[in-house]
Formats: C-alpha cells, sequence, structure tokens
C-alpha cells in the first residue's frame, strides 16, 4: 500500500493522546477518535484537530478510509475490541499487554491469521533509538555471552480504588501494567526464548490486584533474569545486562533516552542518540513500514514472542494465585 496510511485511535486517555503526539511527528494521519462517549471522542478529536469523532466501535469499523486502528483502552477490553477490527479487516496496533492472557492472545493471533492482517503488540520501548542500539551492541557480541539481567519499574501511584491499576476488573495491577516492560526487555535480549523455570512472588493490595511482583527467570546454561513491578513503590527504574565480557546500563529503561557499554579493562561507551518527539513515532513508523511491505507481524515484535511473554505473566500470576473476574 502506497497510499498514506489513516489511523483511528481508540479510546481517549492519557495513553492514547502520548500516541497521537508520536504519530503525528512520525508523519501518520489520525482521521478519526473514538470513545464509548461521544462526547469524550468528540472533545479529544476538536483538541488534536481530528476530523472525525466516533461514539460507536462499530461504525469506525465501517470506514473503508481508516486503514489502522490503534487501541488505548484498558487490558480488559482489548481481545474483544482486536479480534472485531482484525474481522473487519484492519490492521492494529494494539497497547501493551494485548491481552489479560495467553488464551486470549491466541483468539487474537488467530483472528490476524484468518483475515491476513498486520497486527502487532505496543511494545514501544523496543523501537527507541537506545534499545536499538543494545540490540546491535547484543548481536555483534561485545559483552560476549550474557548470563545476568536485572531490570525493574516501579511507581509509587496514589491509591485510588476507583484507577484503573487499582481495578480488578480493567485489568490492573503491577504486572501486565509495568511488569511486562522488565519481561519484554529480558525477552529481547534472550531472543524470545521461554524460560525454564521461573520462581515468583505476588503481593495481592486491598482491591485483590497485585500491588508487587517480583520473579527470578532461569533460562539454562547459567542465564537468570531478576524482574520486580510495583505500583505503591517507587524504584529504581534501570536495567542492567551482564556478560563475560562486559555490561551495558540502560537508565530509565522504559523511557531510554541513553545506554552505557562497558567493556572490562576499557573505557565507558555513552550512546546519546538524537531524540525525536516522544518516542511513540518510533513504534507507529515501524506498524506502518510492515504494512506498505506487506507483513502482517514485525519481526521486532512478534507473535510468538508477545505470546511467551503472556505465558509467562500468567505462570507467574498462577503461582500467585492471582485471577481476574473475566477468568
Amino acid at each position: 500500500m502506497k497510499e498514506k496510511l489513516n489511523w483511528a485511535l481508540v479510546g481517549t486517555g492519557g495513553i492514547t493522546g502520548r500516541f497521537f503526539e508520536g504519530l503525528c511527528a512520525g508523519g501518520g494521519n489520525a482521521i478519526a477518535v473514538v470513545s464509548r462517549n461521544r462526547e469524550r471522542a468528540q472533545g479529544f478529536a476538536a483538541d488534536k484537530d481530528i476530523g472525525k469523532a466516533y461514539g460507536n466501535y462499530d461504525q469506525m469499523l465501517e470506514d473503508p478510509a481508516v486503514h489502522v486502528v490503534y487501541i488505548g483502552t484498558p487490558h480488559s477490553t482489548h481481545k474483544d475490541l482486536t479480534v472485531r477490527a482484525l474481522r473487519a479487516g484492519k490492521a492494529v496496533l494494539c497497547e501493551k499487554p494485548c491481552a489479560i492472557n495467553a488464551e486470549e492472545l491466541r483468539e487474537m493471533i488467530g483472528a490476524a491469521r484468518e483475515n491476513n492482517c498486520f497486527f502487532m503488540e505496543a511494545m514501544w520501548t523496543r523501537y527507541l533509538p537506545p534499545l536499538v542500539k543494545v540490540r546491535e551492541w547484543l548481536s555483534q557480541g561485545l559483552i560476549g555471552d550474557v548470563k545476568i539481567i536485572q531490570a525493574n519499574f516501579g511507581v509509587n501511584a496514589e491509591f485510588n480504588p476507583e484507577n484503573r491499576l487499582f481495578d480488578i476488573n480493567l485489568g490492573g495491577g503491577a504486572l501486565l501494567d509495568l511488569g511486562i516492560y522488565p519481561l519484554s526487555l529480558i525477552s529481547m535480549v534472550f531472543e524470545g526464548q521461554k524460560p525454564q523455570d521461573i520462581k515468583s512472588q505476588v503481593f495481592l493490595g486491598e482491591t485483590g490486584v497485585d500491588e508487587s511482583t517480583s520473579a527470578l527467570l532461569s533460562y539454562g546454561g547459567f542465564r537468570i533474569a531478576f524482574a520486580t513491578a510495583a505500583i505503591r513503590t517507587q524504584l529504581v527504574n534501570d536495567a542492567w545486562i551482564y556478560g563475560t565480557k562486559g555490561r551495558i546500563h540502560i537508565p530509565d529503561f522504559v523511557w531510554a533516552r541513553t545506554a552505557n557499554l562497558l567493556l572490562d579493562g576499557e573505557n565507558e561507551h555513552h550512546y546519546c542518540p538524537e531524540f525525536i518527539s516522544n518516542g511513540y513515532n518510533y513504534e507507529a513508523d515501524e506498524v506502518m513500514q510492515c504494512i506498505r511491505a506487506g507483513k502482517t507481524e514485525s519481526s521486532i515484535m512478534t507473535w510468538e514472542e508477545s505470546l511467551t511473554i503472556m505465558e509467562t505473566m500468567d505462570t507467574i500470576r498462577a503461582q500467585g494465585n492471582f485471577r481476574y473476574p473475566c477468568e
């Protein structure tokens, strides 16, 4: 497809606003916004100068001018909205986690296959320039064989039972919302491999969601990874990758602006690239490149890897006896 790709944005929350900013900076074209509350959609559209505002999802899917759907609604809605869009022949970029569990994700992948449509989990960090450089360093073997990874993501969110983070009915909790970031980084470094063993601790809060979760993942060959996520505890949100010849440090890895390569016996190398917009432009560009190339999935964030990460989170939640009502 050589024509300009038109996007519809589903949801009007903060994440959709940030994605819209990045999409525009990357040359993307948002022509519609959808919300169950039509007035909210109209307000978002007016503020962002978007031409169409829908209060009905099916009406948007019937719009032939829409090529790609971005889904930025709560986790519990992702599967249904994604499957419906794929069956309508639309490409889909769905916010992470793209499902509540692996069973849901398998249905979404099946719909993408059956309808020959592009589908990708919006793990935006994968496409940030420092993370692209980290993959380059790893592929070159600069730090030798990776043995240990440490990555945390924790925030001290104000407790509010009605907030999405604390609402068990909306897929709230630390693991799905924040823990997916360190788990995705670990998966990226170990090239999508499934962990051979998982040991975890899940601490449930008064609303029933996990307020903090930690996991020790074993990948065989003396390769291990540690990940912690928290929604009521501010952590140092850095990532460290340790190899037999050196190490890589990614400060604030979820928003990575820099990456540091430290080789044993040599000086450090600091990678500080030019950064365009807010970073969401990089994942939007990946989606558009893939669609124009006739691909149905990204080689950087494949369906199989998204499924492996989701299965890992299923195992962690099972160990903590943590289930969502929709399951």
